[in-house]
């Protein structure tokens, strides 16, 4: 009997010490799937990382493209043209091929088209055509009459339209005043103002549908 309890002692400690031992075997083993998931994390967190650093190259590519584009339409971008002279205006309008032959002839080509600001008005072709063409033809042969009749076409200073409005009188750099008359356009001596404000860099043109003689 007293064998009999001792033998299943022994079972009962050997059983115990193989369920420790196979519990210790289990407890080393590695559990199923923890690597993978463990992988998985790694991957997870370096998709962000290289998301980040992917759309910081993206957004760096994107601003150079943008600065690039910025540069290219700068360096498009035309420079502000330069003001033309008194006289190149009205050469390039096309019609005062007479007053700048008479200018020529005056000698006054250095003064209109280099000094100023003076303000002009300007006969076109069409007011030079209302003088008979002997008189015409005498007064661009007389250089000193010339000169006046041409200075009394010329105010200093750039004066606009706006600046004649009330006005009685604009002295001419001739000396004498040239009558002004604003209440219904702009009429100055015996002529109108057809076109205001033609803006140079020297001054300013008023065309006018007359030419204009000084006091005798």
């Amino acid at each position: 009997m007293r064998l009999r309890i001792a033998s299943m002692m022994v079972a009962l400690v050997l059983g115990g010490a193989a369920c420790k031992k196979k519990e210790g075997a289990e407890a080393g083993k590695p559990v199923e799937g923890s690597g993978a998931a463990t992988g998985s994390g790694a991957a997870s967190g370096a998709d962000p990382a290289a998301g980040s650093a992917g759309s910081a190259a993206g957004s760096a590519a994107a601003g150079s493209a943008a600065a690039g584009s910025a540069a290219a339409g700068s360096a498009a971008a035309p420079d502000p043209v330069a003001g033309k002279d008194l006289l190149t205006t009205a050469k390039e309008a096309g019609n005062f091929t007479t007053l700048l032959k008479a200018i020529d002839a005056a000698g006054l080509t250095d003064t209109l088209g280099k000094s100023g600001p003076f303000t002009v008005f300007a006969p076109t072709d069409e007011a030079f055509a209302k003088v008979p063409a002997k008189d015409l033809e005498a007064l661009l042969a007389d250089k000193a009459k010339l000169t006046a009749v041409l200075q009394y076409h010329v105010v200093s200073g750039a004066v606009l339209a706006k600046d004649l409005a009330g006005q009685k009188e604009a002295k001419s750099i001739l000396g004498p005043a040239l009558p002004l008359d604003t209440t219904s356009g702009v009429k100055i001596g015996g002529a109108t103002v057809t076109r205001a404000d033609i803006v140079a860099s020297n001054g300013v043109i008023h065309v006018i549908d007359t030419v204009l003689l000084p006091p005798q």
